[in-house]
């Protein structure tokens, strides 16, 4: 057996060195080839092949994801999409690069072989690759899923020595080369630990040993169930409360009466109104998310019943900013955006759609029907002058992209307004998206933006629509928008629990 590779070294010394690590390798192999590893037979050529193609990683994913948490979902992709680029990077450059012949197999015992031996050159590991980079991928995103799925791919690392395919070097390289794909990818796409804020400014919030004291009101139309059940068994002393949407703000009002903690379960526009009760009364909210969308509640950093478990039972939590709105008689906070035009109109027409077709098919139909109608921009005075606009976004915060990332609050007490308008002009599809990919940037010839403590706009027309964490209403010929810094205590553990 002969484990000499294709590689040109420029000196002597280099060339010795290489041969010693070439011959060690090769020792190795032998070594691994005349042990007996107890309980592998049976169970790592089939591992082996298992492997073959991805297969055995993308029924991990299946697996992962099946969880239904959001941080599985993330953690499953993270690992498929490390897997895809490992294995692009190997077969289009690390087999080509390197010409190693596969080992010879006399040393290998029969029952070890698989049925099939691969033809392609024998460094790195492919096999070797995908694994390391499925499972770091997984671990960046989870460290619990990582920790299942590490055994796993570490076996099947291993099975390609076992099985005579690779030297130990190529599962290392094929090792090395998928973990640091895996790394890219985070550098690509950060991971949520890398985009969830500080926990700052830090609140005074009672601890509550088992939930004592927490009156928690569940949106029995959102997605809550498993979750209200899970906070149930994990807080017995809790009181939890069901309702139906109509009746969520009087039971808001009722618990807050009897609550130390005021908690809600459900999307944005539940807790946005949760948050109205708990203001008015002084108390801090614990936020379980449980709707379609959780915007508020994943920018916190809270994604599920271990979060809010952790940070109710040791007392966490921070104080995050509001943000206010008025026109004419009508007033009310949010928590995540506001915003006119466009917007407005897509959220009314998207809810006509989503009780027949589902919430992203009428995401779709509402924008084609909003973008495809005949209108005008939308006429508004800023500063004594008058502004065609076609959409006008008020963020609670900063609102940030990180690589291709989509945008996220790394602060939640920035204490400013992040407004985005899109003049108004011919062509509001095209303009629309022009600002959507222009992202961060402050001006462009459809697109600016501007970080403020307060707005107003006036000339507005009455009965222009305005929408608030993803609910609509009517406003008047004003619009005023300020900020409340630091105005609301928050739920959320100090340190990453993964």
């Amino acid at each position: 057996m002969s484990p000499d590779i294709d590689l040109t070294a420029p000196a002597s010394g280099a060339r010795s060195a290489l041969r010693r690590l070439l011959a060690l390798d090769g020792r190795l192999f032998e070594f691994a080839a005349e042990r007996s590893w107890p309980g592998a037979e049976p169970v790592l050529p089939r591992l082996s092949r298992s492997a073959d193609h991805g297969v055995l990683w993308f029924a991990a994913a299946a697996a992962i994801a099946a969880s239904r948490t959001p941080r599985a979902r993330r953690a499953a992709a993270r690992g498929l999409a490390s897997l895809g680029l490992a294995s692009l990077t190997i077969n289009t450059l690390g087999k080509r690069s390197v010409r190693r012949p596969r080992p010879e197999l006399d040393a290998v015992p029969n029952a070890r072989r698989l049925t099939r031996q691969p033809v392609t050159t024998s460094f790195p590991s492919g096999h070797a690759a995908s694994a390391a980079a499925f499972a770091t991928g997984v671990a960046l995103e989870s460290r619990a899923w990582g920790a299942a799925v590490a055994p796993v791919a570490a076996s099947v690392a291993a099975s390609r020595v076992y099985t005579g395919v690779h030297f130990p070097s190529d599962v290392l390289a094929g090792a090395a080369l998928g973990a640091g794909v895996a790394f890219a990818v985070r550098g690509v796409v950060p991971t949520r630990a890398q985009l969830v804020p500080p926990a700052r400014p830090r609140a005074e919030v009672p601890a509550l040993p088992k939930g004592r004291g927490l009156v928690l009101v569940v949106n029995n139309e959102a997605r809550t169930a498993d979750r209200a059940r899970a906070l149930s068994s994990a807080l017995p002393e809790a009181e939890i409360v069901e309702c139906a949407p109509e009746d969520l703000p009087a039971e808001l009002e009722k618990a807050a009466g009897r609550a130390r903690v005021l908690g809600v379960c459900g999307g944005d526009g539940t807790v946005n109104t949760a948050a109205a009760v708990a203001l008015r009364h002084g108390l801090p909210l614990a936020v379980l998310p449980g709707g379609t969308l959780n915007h508020f509640a994943h920018d916190l950093g809270m994604e599920d019943v271990r979060d809010l478990c952790r940070a109710l039972e040791n007392g966490e939590g921070v104080r995050v900013d509001v943000a206010r709105f008025r026109s004419g008689g009508k007033q009310g906070i949010f928590l995540n955006t506001f915003s006119l035009g466009v917007y407005p109109e897509l959220v009314r027409e998207r809810e006509l759609w989503e009780g027949r077709i589902g919430s992203w098919p009428a995401g779709v139909v509402a924008a084609l029907k909003v973008l495809r109608a005949d209108r005008h921009p939308l006429q508004a005075e800023f500063q004594g002058r008058p502004h065609p606009l076609w959409l006008l976004f008020a963020g609670n915060g900063t609102y940030h992209r990180m690589g291709l990332a989509p945008g996220r609050r790394l602060d939640l007490a920035d204490g400013v307004l992040d407004v985005r308008v899109v003049h108004g002009g011919r062509g509001p599809a095209l303009r629309l998206l022009s600002a959507a990919l222009a992202g961060p940037l402050t001006r462009s010839p459809v697109h600016a933006a501007v970080q403020v403590h307060r707005l107003r706009l006036t000339g507005l027309s009455p009965g222009t629509l305005l929408a608030y964490d993803g609910e609509v209403t009517e406003g008047e010929d004003e619009v005023r928008l300020e900020k409340l810094p630091e105005a609301l205590t928050v739920y959320r553990p100090l340190s990453d629990g993964r």
